[in-house]
């Protein structure tokens, strides 16, 4: 077989990328900016993608799905010979983490962008990854990670550990194939989801468990090794807030980290990274846990063999371009610093803009208005959005990525806030005002937010982002009004008044307007009498005044009566039930049918017709976005009918269940 480190000449001169989206965009930019031709791949699904239109050529691989696409290797090798590509970079997620993959680049006689093949094995699993560190006496949880994965071993050992414990998918990460288990009961569905979801998205269904700690951080460290046994770290990032065990929100320096814990956590990080003889981009996760005296102590986690989400916030503090690294690595050069060279300055952080609801549920759709903030030296969007884009289920839920730099960690809160307020993204649901109400949440503005914070705060953010989107009704009503009607009818005063009823949350509003002519409107919602004026900007904004106070409100018709409306960092979904009859919600329909929240795949059934249900039972199964998500009643019932086969594809609003009292 042939090594890297054998080839005569290591120069890269046209990079193939065996990855999609914002991460295909960025290696493209910092190829570009060196001078290198890039090869695009893209699914069926990302025909026309930014990132196939960006590189200097691109290769159709077929397929929609992942595994038809993306994770083909036959594929991918065959795409690079046809472009005469000299390497690979393999971005992140997909096979970035797949030694075999490697190895057969390497085997082509093709420059792999990343850690050898046996570094990626030895700290890529993480039971292999937990055996090395403890070897070289970097701290690590009580656990079990043995050959035997039945689950009788897995029940007896999780009795020896005590509980509350973590189920671990041993191959990959991005919190896939975890479960939080706080008692003995529920241990044996924990191994069977975490096993399923392990074995979906990484092919390897082997778990480890972990003593569990219920108040940590998550704080990991940035490390970077070359092939002349040099290895440094460029300082960590806290990831604490999460949900399903996947990173929102990611910042650094850490508000928890000190120069002390600093340095000791990115020894440990560098001396494990040498003890795999690892090459390239690397980051080492730790849990990190305050004890009552006030020092900290930190647990290995897991090493992830591959370039980060959020690898811009240590690209902000240090000023590093981290993939014009990763390229001049892979061609053999030295790292460009020393450790003690290494500055840090101001703070800066990342939020994960993704196509899902306030409760993390995922959503496809197309993307009709999209406006990025304004970039700056100190604000910065990897995205691939486009207005038109059809954002599939295939795929993970991430549309891009935010980052801010500021002087301090308040400033650049405050400059993301904004940031997010002048995102402007109409026709799916995003996770953009959640993210604003997270960073203006004062556990996080006090630096204290721990990995249960989504857990422990998130139905108060909810509640907060409800109240703003009460607020903005109205506004966005005459949005909605206004965006319906021509510029002719808008102009002339109208005798008549309208009644009008809006739907917001399953919520009917009734409403009175009457048009005075000039874009002038009355609204009389109760007893209560407001005007309001209406003024086009463009196709989608529009500038509205209620009782003298104006804002700036996008508005978007996603079908017919259904709309969504933002203004600064509230979105809300509208819908027009003026026309629907008295009784109109449907309500009583809908309680007796359960539809399809989003697209996804039907990948277990858990009840029959003529079965009893209870409130919060499990249903259904559905897979979306690369996760799995259990679909619960949401009252007692009786199962009257099944309308969906398992392994089937659901569309949001199509009818799963039908349910007799």
């Amino acid at each position: 077989m042939m090594d890297r480190h054998d080839r005569s000449d290591k120069t890269i001169r046209c990079l193939l990328i065996a990855n999609r989206g914002e991460i295909a965009r960025r290696i493209i930019r910092s190829a570009h900016a060196m001078g290198l031709r890039t090869v695009a791949v893209y699914s069926e699904a990302d025909a026309d993608a930014l990132h196939v239109q960006e590189a200097s050529c691109a290769v159709a691989l077929g397929g929609t799905r992942s595994a038809d696409s993306y994770l083909r290797i036959d594929k991918l090798l065959a795409a690079a010979r046809a472009s005469g590509a000299d390497a690979v970079h393999p971005g992140y997620g997909f096979l970035s983490e797949n030694a075999d993959f490697a190895q057969v680049v390497l085997d082509a006689g093709l420059t792999w962008v990343g850690p050898p093949p046996a570094a990626i094995r030895a700290l890529g699993n993480k039971a292999s990854a937990k055996a090395l560190a403890q070897q070289h006496g970097v701290p690590c949880l009580p656990g079990y990670q043995g050959e035997d994965q039945s689950d009788a071993r897995l029940i007896e050992e999780a009795g020896h550990l005590g509980y509350p414990l973590m189920v671990k998918a041993a191959a990959g990460g991005g919190g896939r194939g975890m479960r939080l288990v706080l008692a003995a009961a529920q241990l044996p569905a924990a191994l069977q989801s975490a096993r399923s979801e392990a074995l979906s998205s990484f092919g390897s269904g082997e778990l480890l468990l972990e003593r569990a700690l219920l108040q940590p951080r998550h704080v990991e460290v940035q490390v970077f090794a070359d092939a002349h046994g040099h290895c440094i770290h460029l300082g960590e990032r806290d990831c604490s807030v999460q949900r399903r065990h996947q990173k929102l929100v990611e910042e650094s320096p850490s508000p928890a980290v000190d120069a002390a814990l600093r340095a000791r956590m990115g020894q440990c990080a560098v001396a494990l990274a040498q003890a795999a003889g690892y090459v390239g981009a690397g980051t080492v996760e730790f849990l990190v846990e305050q004890k009552s005296g006030g020092e900290s102590e930190f647990f290995l986690m897991e090493m992830n063999t591959r370039l980060q989400v959020e690898h811009p916030v240590t690209e902000m503090v240090t000023g590093l371009d981290l993939v014009e690294w990763q390229l001049r690595v892979a061609q053999g050069e030295p790292l460009p610093l020393t450790q003690e060279q290494v500055r840090f300055s101001g703070h800066a952080i990342e939020v994960r803009l993704c196509a899902e609801d306030d409760d993390f549920a995922p959503h496809a759709g197309r993307v009709l208005h999209f406006k990025p903030p304004q970039a700056s030296a100190t604000v910065r969007f990897d995205h691939a959005l486009r207005s038109g884009l059809q954002v599939s289920p295939y795929y993970d839920s991430m549309l891009g990525k935010l980052i801010v730099h500021g002087a301090n960690r308040q400033e650049a809160i405050d400059r993301l806030v904004a940031a997010l307020a002048d995102t402007q993204l109409l026709g799916l649901p995003t996770n953009r005002a959640f993210l604003s109400a997270c960073l203006d949440h004062p556990v996080f503005r006090a630096g204290q937010a721990l990995i249960p914070f989504l857990q422990e705060h998130g139905d108060a953010i909810r509640q907060t982002l409800q109240a703003a989107q009460m607020q903005l009704l109205l506004p966005a009503t005459v949005a909605m009004h206004f965006g319906a009607a021509s510029g002719a009818a808008q102009a002339l005063p109208s005798p008549f008044a309208k009644a009008l009823r809006v739907r917001h949350r399953e919520q009917l509003h009734a409403l009175s307007l009457g048009e005075t002519g000039q874009s002038q409107l009355e609204l009389i919602q109760g007893e209560q009498a407001h005007a309001a004026d209406c003024h086009r900007q463009d196709a989608h904004s529009l500038q509205v005044s209620i009782d003298g106070l104006s804002q700036s409100v996008q508005a978007c018709q996603v079908t017919k009566g259904r709309w969504h409306v933002q203004a600064a960092a509230t979105d809300l979904w509208l819908e027009d039930a003026s026309f629907e009859p008295a009784a109109g919600a449907g309500s009583a329909s809908q309680a007796m049918e359960l539809r399809a929240p989003f697209n996804g795949k039907l990948i277990a059934i858990k009840v029959a017709a003529g079965a009893p249900v209870k409130r919060g039972d499990t249903l259904l199964v559905i897979e979306s976005m690369k996760l799995e998500h259990a679909i619960c009643a949401t009252h007692d019932a009786v199962v009257a009918g099944i309308a969906v086969e398992l392994g089937q594809q659901t569309a949001p609003g199509q009818i799963l269940l039908r349910f007799e009292p």
